[in-house]
């Protein structure tokens, strides 16, 4: 593993306030809607979908697929590379999730994570889309298919990638804080109370949890 060096620890940091930037309130702002107060009172795409839209939903995704991007290509332009590289996508992810513009909360990172994975390796990132795809059409579950794909990630890139292994214990960290932010999804999986994407599209939001307030 390389030594972090002072340009490197400011492109991290950089990868987290891009990460961090909240994209699905923002524009619903813009547009005059909080959507804190609608739906799952998530700002994930998912939730911006119920709100303002499927054409504001996608635009949120690939905003934040594109802060996973960017975060990742400036690390790189700095110099990064193996481990630290991979920690960029991490930070940017990190960032999503604990935003300091929304006092540390945030969203739960699937699509940031999906876009780190696209600028680290274009094939582990369609492989993981494939996957999400596949889950989701039949079940309509985002959450287990955003779970899915996350932990397909770094199981991914490793086997595609065996001359960098290094790279997939970031992206493994990935991983697991996106499961973390679905915690809650998990346990309304397993007890069968999971909402489906497209159901109760318009319900006011119910009081979510203050650690909670982001979706994708």
């Amino acid at each position: 593993m390389s030594v972090l060096t002072g340009i490197e620890a400011v492109g991290l940091a950089l990868a987290y306030l891009i990460g961090a930037i909240p994209v699905g309130l923002t524009i619903g702002l813009l547009r005059g809607v909080d959507v804190r107060k609608i739906g799952s009172g998530n700002i994930g795409a998912t939730n911006v979908v119920r709100g303002l839209g499927i054409g504001f939903g996608l635009l949120v995704f690939a905003v934040d697929v594109l802060k996973g991007v960017a975060a990742v290509t400036l690390c790189r332009y700095l110099g990064a590379e193996g481990w630290l590289l991979g920690m960029s996508g991490l930070f940017a992810v990190l960032g999503h999730c604990f935003s300091p513009y929304l006092g540390f909360k945030g969203g739960k990172g699937v699509a940031t994570a999906f876009g780190t994975v696209l600028a680290l390796s274009p094939l582990v990132a369609l492989i993981s889309f494939g996957l999400w795809l596949a889950v989701v059409f039949p079940t309509r579950f985002v959450s287990l298919a955003s779970i899915l794909a996350a932990i397909a990630m770094p199981i991914a890139f490793y086997v595609l990638n065996p001359t960098v292994p290094e790279m997939a214990v970031p992206l493994a960290a990935l991983a697991i804080t996106v499961l973390g932010r679905h915690n809650e999804n998990i346990q309304r999986l397993l007890k069968g109370r999971e909402n489906r994407f497209g159901s109760s599209s318009k319900r006011p939001a119910v009081a979510p949890e203050p650690a909670e307030i982001t979706e994708q």
